[in-house]
């Protein structure tokens, strides 16, 4: 039974979604501030399979709350939010969040994002193995990434989408293959967001850096490849 933490300052919503919670089996945990969120969190961070956080928050702000846990963990995170301007999400996803869902949301949509997450975390929970390509290293076990001997900070979406495209490195993934791998078989959201994603990877991977290991391949999708040794 996983366990989810479900923060939201309106009690409608918090009765509402852990009734529907509870029905498919989770266990979940409340908490109707940012302040309250945060020490929940810690009260019960060793049982904690996924955060589902509102935006809006009294107290301390839902952003602020997940910048405050992605210090330290990188446990599945899914926000909620009533504000559909796209920089909000963008926002959102570059503070760490994996997911985000706007309000008002069908349910059944929600429970699949939450499958998908603790899908990719389950998937996490593996032996010790090490990727390189390049100066580029990635440690499953420490959920670390390197390049250039540098720690790069990747949210949970980010580092799925790295380590598939080094597992098949140096070959080309298409968008649909991406999709499958890193958001699941049953996602039915835009393709585009494949895109998006490998912006926000090659913004923190290949910056600042003169040899670029992300490559598009036009038409077909993306793949892993050193020009240096080619």
């Amino acid at each position: 039974m996983a366990t989810i933490l479900l923060v939201d300052d309106e009690t409608s919503v918090i009765d509402f979604l852990q009734q529907e919670l509870a029905f498919e089996d989770y266990r979940v945990i409340t908490a109707t501030d940012g302040q309250q969120a945060l020490q929940t969190y810690q009260d019960h961070q060793a049982d904690l399979d996924l955060i589902i956080l509102d935006w809006m928050l009294p107290k301390v702000d839902g952003l602020e709350v997940l910048r405050r846990i992605r210090k330290h963990d990188d446990i599945p995170v899914i926000m909620m939010t009533a504000r559909d301007y796209v920089g909000d999400k963008v926002a959102g996803l570059d503070g760490g969040a994996d997911d985000y869902i706007t309000k008002p949301f069908d349910t059944e949509e929600l429970l699949a994002r939450i499958r998908v997450s603790l899908r990719h975390e389950q998937r996490d929970h593996r032996p010790q193995e090490v990727y390189r390509f390049a100066d580029l290293e990635l440690n499953t076990k420490a959920r670390q990434v390197h390049r250039d001997h540098r720690l790069v900070q990747l949210t949970q979406r980010e580092y799925d989408l790295l380590l598939a495209l080094l597992k098949n490195a140096p070959e080309t993934l298409t968008r649909d293959e991406l999709l499958d791998q890193v958001w699941g078989v049953d996602f039915d959201g835009q393709p585009n967001i494949v895109d998006v994603y490998v912006r926000y990877l090659r913004h923190k991977i290949d910056t600042d850096q003169d040899r670029k290991l992300i490559h598009t391949v036009r038409g077909v999708g993306y793949c892993l490849r050193d020009d240096a040794h080619a």
